[in-house]
């Protein structure tokens, strides 16, 4: 692609995104609070479930123009491939793996589509950068000096910081080419009085033994000597590998230490975070770790059941309105009312009906999955919560999910506090495809 054309391509998504900003149309998205740490619905963490470029705009609705310190997104690559999500369910006694579609980078109109695609978003996102904010950009070989061209058009080549180098070990290599085993990470701030917090590492002295050089403090570990100096852009940090800890099921997955080192440089505990490539959600469960606020965004099913399901506090959820389905979950019901202030909800499950949709799975899945259907359909669950619809807002204040994703419990039991005990009860059931229903539940 030469010169005249990204022009071309830039200018006109520049136009788009002007467009988009100048319209700036209420988003409709339905607003949901998950509780989890069983203490407050109080919580400012946002997950969106849609287009981002609708989480965008609804986040400048809502006030959050130049309120966020640090932007990191992890978009497509235009490797031109499909990537599967795998869930591990119950079939016949044992453990089985079924693999279906999580999301696919391929693009009908090529690379021009591609970097339109990027460019209106990364314009956007600009508008919500604080003056002291960052933008990281994660990409590799095949489009990264191309988006390097678009951002300094977008943030000014003056407002380049960095470009970092995550380098890896992992598996595949080459006899025709060096092999590759590095992704870059392009580093815009919005203006120069920008949050950076120099961090350091570990650099080994000359065969690990140590130099007693005057007023030079060294250290020694496993590997013997070394001295702590500012960090460079050159980052060895293993992948999430195949028996990582870590590891979630999702193909493109990075590892916290990455995203740690990223928020830990250009965010402070005061500072909102966020990642609109969302993905595993390494970003959020980082910030979360961190005690920054986060705000993620992706519109696939796959990338929001594996988020949930790796978040440990309550956050709040927007995404478009769900069917009300009552014939989804089978069930029955045991009221017990404690006292005055307190009633358990206790559900015995006895049945799921999974409706695949649009999921393409091969025969040899569409049978286990079949089979399981008619066998033990609550395997297919992948976990359930109960709430109440408070001033058009789901609020659900407990929520059970399955172990490693393979059977939820046939019988869960809800403690009801007094302001819940009079109201609609609703159930959120989310299959291990990421569909997600509402059910009313019926006293």
């Amino acid at each position: 692609m030469d010169l005249f054309v990204l022009s071309n391509i830039l200018n006109e998504s520049i136009f788009k995104a002007k467009e988009l900003l100048n319209a700036a149309n209420a988003v409709d998205l339905k607003e949901e609070i998950v509780i989890k740490d069983n203490k407050s619905k109080d919580t400012k963490d946002l997950l969106y479930h849609c287009d981002n470029i609708e989480a965008i705009i609804d986040l400048l609705n809502k006030g959050y123009k130049e309120k966020i310190d640090l932007i990191y997104i992890d978009p497509p690559f235009f490797t031109k491939s499909n990537y599967n999500r795998k869930v591990q369910v119950l079939h016949n006694g044992q453990k089985e793996t079924i693999e279906y579609l999580a999301y696919n980078d391929t693009w009908v109109n090529g690379f021009g589509e591609y970097l339109e695609m990027l460019s209106i978003r990364l314009y956007l996102m600009k508008e919500l950068l604080s003056e002291k904010g960052s933008m990281y950009v994660h990409l590799d070989y095949r489009s990264v000096h191309y988006i390097k061209i678009i951002l300094d058009q977008i943030f000014g080549e003056e407002n380049f910081l960095n470009e970092i180098i995550w380098a890896y070990k992992s598996g595949g290599t080459s006899n025709k080419r060096f092999s590759r085993k590095h992704e870059s990470i392009l580093v815009y701030t919005k203006t120069k009085n920008y949050i950076f917090n120099l961090q350091k590492e570990k650099s080994y002295n000359r065969k690990f033994k140590p130099y007693r050089f005057k007023g030079v403090k060294e250290y020694e570990d496993d590997l013997g000597w070394y001295t702590l100096v500012n960090l460079k852009d050159v980052w060895q940090i293993d992948m999430v590998g195949r028996t990582s800890g870590e590891r979630v099921g999702y193909e493109t997955q990075k590892p916290e230490a990455l995203l740690q080192r990223i928020l830990l440089s250009s965010s402070n505990e005061d500072s909102i975070v966020a990642d609109f490539f969302a993905g595993s959600g390494t970003t959020l469960k980082v910030a979360e770790n961190l005690n920054r606020r986060f705000i993620g965004s992706d519109i696939g099913n796959s990338s929001i059941v594996t988020i949930k399901k790796r978040l440990d506090k309550s956050y709040k959820i927007l995404a478009p309105t769900e069917n009300i389905d009552n014939e989804l979950l089978g069930y029955k019901i045991n009221i017990k009312n404690l006292d005055s202030d307190f009633q358990i909800v206790e559900l015995i499950l006895e049945k799921y009906k999974l409706d695949l949709g649009n999921f393409k799975l091969n025969k040899k899945y569409t049978d286990i999955i079949n089979h399981i259907s008619n066998e033990d359909s609550l395997a297919l669950i992948d976990y359930l919560g109960i709430g109440v619809l408070e001033d058009y807002q789901f609020i659900f204040f407990e929520e059970y999910r399955s172990l490693n994703r393979l059977r939820i419990d046939t019988v869960l039991s809800f403690k009801l506090s007094s302001e819940f005990i009079d109201k609609q009860l609703y159930i959120k059931i989310v299959d291990i495809f990421g569909n997600t229903a509402y059910s009313l539940l019926e006293r």
